[in-house]
This record gives C-alpha cells, sequence and structure tokens, in this order.
C-alpha cells in the first residue's frame, strides 16, 4: 500500500511545464502562481463525490479526464485561459492500478490545455474529488453571467442531450441498444471543455455560463442575475447524434433538461451573428441560435411556428434525491 507522500510523488508531482507562470508547484506549504501582468485571476471549484456525480467502479482514466474537465468548462465560460489546478483527492485504499489511469487521465487533459498541477492533498475516505482551477482573463473581459441584455441572441456550442440519454440507459429508464449508449456515454464519460470558443467569444458574447444542469436551469441563472427573459426554440436546439434518433417530446427534455452537457450557453448582439459563427468556427466547435433574451421576466418555450410550447423540466439538483 502506497503512504501518502509516495502516492502524490508518485502520480502527481512533475517537472513544471510552464515555470514562467507557475515558479513553485507541488511539494511545498503553497504553491506560486504568476499570472501576466495586469490580467485578472478566474477561480472555480467543483467536487465530484462517487455514486452522486458518477457510478462506483468508474473508468478511472475517462473519470481522471472528467474531473478536470467540468473544471475546465466553467473557465470556458468566463472566457479565461487556463493556468494551474489543485487536487484534493479522498480514497478508500491507495491502489496503483487505479491512480495510474486516474492521473494519466487527467493530466493528459491538463497537458492539453497548458493547465499546471500545482498541489492539493489527500486523504483516506470515500471516493471524492474536488478540483480548483485557476485561469486568466483580462480586467472587463469575463463572460459574466450578469451581463445579458434584451435583444441578444441566445446560443449554444455543439449538441445537447446524449449524456442524458445515456444516463437513462444505465437506469434503464428506457430501452438502448448497445451501440447507442456506448456512443451516447461518450459525451457523459469524456466531456470536451469549449475552451477556446469561450476565448474566441471575448469582445463578441455579454453572457455565458456552462450547461452541467440542463440548458433551461443554467439559462435560468443567466435570466435571473441580469434580470431579463427568454424565448426558446425548442426545435432549434442541437440534439446529440444518438438523442436525435428519439422521439420528439424525449429529444425535447433531455435537450432542455438533461444536465452533464458541458456545452456552452452564451448570449450575444444580433449585429454580432456573423462573428459568433465565425468565433465556432475558430473554435472548431458548432454554435447554434436558439432563442432570445427579451425584457419579459421568465423562461418562455415555442417551437418552430411560433406556438407555445409546454414541458415539465427539473435541472440536476445536488440535494434532491438520484
Amino acid at each position: 500500500m502506497l503512504s501518502e507522500f509516495d502516492l502524490i510523488a508518485h502520480y502527481f508531482t512533475r517537472p513544471p511545464r510552464h515555470a514562467d507562470r507557475v515558479p513553485l508547484g507541488v511539494g511545498d506549504d503553497c504553491a506560486l502562481l504568476a499570472p501576466a501582468a495586469g490580467m485578472q485571476l478566474a477561480i472555480s471549484s467543483d467536487m465530484l463525490v462517487e455514486g452522486r456525480h458518477f457510478f462506483p467502479e468508474a473508468d478511472p482514466r475517462l473519470l481522471g479526464h472528467k474531473c478536470l474537465a467540468v473544471n475546465l468548462s466553467d473557465l470556458a465560460a468566463m472566457g479565461a485561459r487556463p493556468l494551474a489546478f489543485t487536487l484534493a483527492l479522498a480514497l478508500p485504499e491507495a491502489r496503483s492500478e487505479w491512480l495510474a489511469p486516474f492521473s494519466e487521465g487527467m493530466l493528459a487533459l491538463a497537458d492539453a490545455h497548458g493547465c499546471e498541477l500545482i498541489g492539493g492533498d489527500t486523504t483516506k475516505g470515500p471516493l471524492n474529488i474536488c478540483i480548483t482551477v485557476f485561469g486568466e482573463v483580462a480586467p472587463g473581459a469575463a463572460l459574466r453571467r450578469d451581463a445579458a441584455v434584451a435583444g441578444d441572441e441566445i446560443w449554444v456550442s455543439g449538441s445537447l442531450g446524449d449524456a442524458r440519454l445515456a444516463l437513462a440507459g444505465y437506469r434503464h429508464e428506457i430501452p438502448l441498444d448497445d451501440a447507442t449508449l456506448g456512443e451516447a456515454a461518450t459525451r457523459m464519460h469524456a466531456p470536451v471543455p469549449r475552451v477556446a470558443l469561450g476565448l474566441a467569444l471575448g469582445g463578441i458574447a455579454h453572457a455565458a455560463i456552462d450547461v452541467s444542469d440542463g440548458l433551461a436551469g443554467d439559462l435560468g441563472h443567466i435570466l435571473e442575475r441580469s434580470k431579463v427573459g427568454a424565448v426558446l426554440n425548442v426545435d432549434a436546439l442541437p440534439a446529440g447524434s444518438m438523442l436525435r434518433k428519439q422521439p420528439q417530446e424525449l429529444r425535447r427534455r433531455f435537450a432542455l433538461a438533461g444536465g452533464d452537457d458541458y456545452e456552452l450557453c452564451f448570449t450575444a448582439p444580433r449585429a454580432r451573428h456573423e462573428q459568433v459563427l465565425a468565433a465556432g468556427a475558430a473554435a472548431g466547435v458548432a454554435v447554434t441560435c436558439i432563442g432570445r433574451v427579451d425584457a419579459q421576466p421568465g423562461l418562455r418555450l415555442e417551437d418552430t411556428s411560433g406556438a407555445p410550447v409546454s414541458l415539465q423540466l427539473s435541472s440536476f439538483d445536488h440535494f434532491a434525491s438520484p
């Protein structure tokens, strides 16, 4: 059995890859960060708990990827460039066969985004992973939730709902064949943080949020903070490749309230429509206009003809029953 310090040294300690930004990383009482001159720090924490956020016996390599991806997604939603992160890890036991692929999955994604592991903590306990990420953004350039204005178009990146479809398959809520479940599950287990898009939207978009708990609920946070309302075209929502094969009511419900998509939902002036499309193309991700912001409070759903759509929706709640 590995000791705490052997575990850290063997799986999570590496020579600094960005010494100009991280003068001191793992191994001391504190790490030292050096953001570029004049930049602000963007900081976010997310905790993933076994049995609540991921299944027991989850693939450790995919879990390592996902636990960092969901944090990088928060930086993407702010238009911030990743700098570094810390890892707090509770483990029932320190097993090399779990730690090796977990650290490999996590650090591969970190390297892809130039994000340095700079410290954290380990202890024995129920499997619990908490990551804090640090990014940098120019003053006044952050894509905040409180910046949407009436007249903005509402956009979403990528596609929605396949992760929720996979969860429904795992829970036997609906029958799915192995191929459909396997394809949908890639969105659930290996989300892609839209960091490049968040950076490309700087100076173009007004407000943004990452879609973690369901589009309708997460967009609702923007509307509440910005003191505006919105109309969404439910038939414009870009359903995932596996969700598109499902009945209309299920497509609409899972795309609106599925959760675990980790796409960006953002608002931008109508006059910036072509610039938004160009930002998506530059970042290599599709972006879809799905509605508009208006002054009337609340979120209203309509179909392509403009007829009202009524759906019973509920976003993920960490304190509700699973």
